[in-house]
């Protein structure tokens, strides 16, 4: 058993990311779709049908408005590109000018050592954006397009599959377990449901707090930008591990470059800010809902993430849940002394 669970979590879930994230979406929305039942008295086909309408309605607003922002933001870029490029060239004379100045007075060798450090960093970031704009590059993101609507469609039919059988799945499943183990697995799902609900709430709550000093601090910093970019921030927030700085920090180096360096260090402060929020405020939130030490669900989420990519993020924390209440309800046993 151990090894065909080996082998479905090294060969089958890799290729099978859609339907995975699908049963897991399912999973998720179930309590909605119960209550959905409950509150108005629904059969079970209605309900599943107004929950995923909603969520499609959520979806199809949030990818909308993140195309046509990027969409827009691309035009304005490539509009104002051709200043930035002679800001850039201008900045460099002024490096230049201040170099000369600055080591005035010191050996030749010195001096142009320092001039062919900066040259070769300034060659170094030009390879680099030549690079990320390569034909190959832009080429192999425009093939994946078509497999993403592929992966994406694949996920919405399964979604709203899993949504229709999930409680005949449930039935199916307890089948095959004897009575003692069904109490065992129905002690185990009630703890996962527990902590993996704790672990969005924590998420969400943290991020709402993101949010709000996000908002505060643009107003302050970058008013014209500052609902857009708090948004975006926010979003990207709530994913584990990567948090506000991949906006905050490419956003700062930007303006940096540009010679802005007041904007760029008011940036800094900020995704400084926003870190020391993110790292007082989760760990009490992801203790207080889940139970279980935030070390261990970091440690499992750097692991799940290095075997499985970024779906890695929900497996292991899933499975060090799974294997905490495989534990606490009896089905593991570790009693033991070294």
């Amino acid at each position: 058993m151990i090894l065909i669970l080996l082998l479905i979590a090294i060969f089958i879930l890799p290729v099978s990311v859609p339907i995975v994230l699908a049963l897991l979406t399912a999973i998720i929305i179930e309590p909605l779709v119960k209550f959905t039942q409950k509150t108005f008295k629904w059969n079970r086909k209605p309900a599943v049908i107004t929950n995923f309408s909603f969520f499609l309605l959520i979806i199809s607003g949030g990818l909308y408005f993140g195309i046509t922002k990027l969409i827009t933001q691309l035009i304005y870029t490539t509009k104002i590109i051709p200043n930035y490029l002679n800001n850039l060239t201008g900045m460099w004379i002024d490096i230049q000018n201040n170099l000369f100045k600055y080591t005035e007075g010191l050996p030749a060798e010195v001096v142009l050592s320092i001039q062919n450090k900066l040259e070769d960093t300034l060659v170094s970031l030009k390879d680099s954006l030549l690079d990320l704009l390569s034909y190959s590059n832009i080429t192999s993101l425009l093939t994946n397009i078509p497999n993403f609507l592929v992966s994406f469609i694949v996920f919405i039919v399964a979604l709203f599959l899993f949504m229709l059988d999930l409680e005949q799945l449930r039935i199916k499943l307890f089948q095959y377990f004897s009575e003692s183990t069904a109490e065992k697995v129905r002690f185990m799902a009630k703890g996962i449901k527990k902590v993996v609900i704790g672990f969005l709430k924590a998420q969400v709550l943290a991020s709402f707090f993101i949010l709000a000093a996000t908002l505060i601090g643009l107003l302050l910093i970058a008013p014209k930008y500052a609902i857009v970019m708090s948004i975006i921030i926010w979003i990207i927030d709530i994913i584990p591990i990567l948090g506000s700085i991949i906006i905050l920090a490419p956003w700062a180096l930007y303006h940096f470059l540009t010679g802005d360096v007041v904007l760029g260090t008011k940036l800094t402060i900020l995704a400084v800010i926003l870190i020391i929020i993110r790292r007082t405020v989760e760990p009490k939130l992801m203790g207080s809902q889940m139970g279980i030490s935030p070390l261990a669900v970091l440690i499992a989420m750097f692991v799940g993430a290095k075997l499985f990519g970024i779906l890695g993020f929900i497996i292991g924390p899933i499975i060090v849940i799974l294997f905490i209440t495989a534990k606490e309800s009896g089905m593991i046993k570790l009693n033991f002394k070294v």
